[in-house]
């Protein structure tokens, strides 16, 4: 399919509380094509469907190769006290600051077939699960940042040549 355009912040879109996925028609099987080809360039990790412009609850991922898709997945479990862990966001490029996560994290939802999907783990992959269902409930990571680093990431997007 495509590599899709990526929004960054500012984008009314990234704000937005996704749409469960309805219906599994030729519209949601093109999005997750373009999900799954947007995540596959080098240095991604996860990418959302608002962050290519469309508000419903999907999301690809990309950990240590292994790629897929969740649709309307759901944030059911965390464990262990959330710690700050560097994050960065496609759709805050450049910018790289400590995130507060939980260091286990399980994602449950369906695959373009209706069958149940679970993601689990620890590492790269819980914080990539908390960091994209964020982002369909309209949530950049920003906001899980100390009040300090908040307000000097802010200062860094206002000085940044993509704003």
């Amino acid at each position: 399919m495509t590599v899709r355009e990526i929004r960054v912040f500012g984008d009314p879109v990234l704000r937005t509380k996704c749409s469960p996925v309805e219906q599994i028609d030729d519209g949601v099987r093109s999005l997750i094509a373009d999900l799954v080809d947007s995540v596959k360039l080098p240095g991604r990790a996860g990418v959302a469907a608002p962050q290519i412009g469309v508000a419903v609850r999907a999301f690809s991922y990309n950990i240590d190769g292994d790629v897929g898709y969740v649709i309307n997945p759901v944030l059911t479990e965390v464990r262990g006290e959330p710690v700050p862990t560097g994050e960065g966001c496609l759709s805050v490029p450049g910018l790289w600051h400590d995130a507060l996560r939980h260091p286990w994290a399980r994602v449950e939802g369906i695959d373009l077939d209706g069958e149940p999907v679970v993601l689990e783990g620890e590492g790269l992959l819980a914080q990539a699960l908390q960091h994209e269902t964020d982002h369909l409930d309209g949530m950049l990571y920003l906001s899980r940042l100390a009040p300090q680093d908040r307000k000097t990431a802010m200062r860094e997007i206002r000085e940044s040549d993509w704003f």
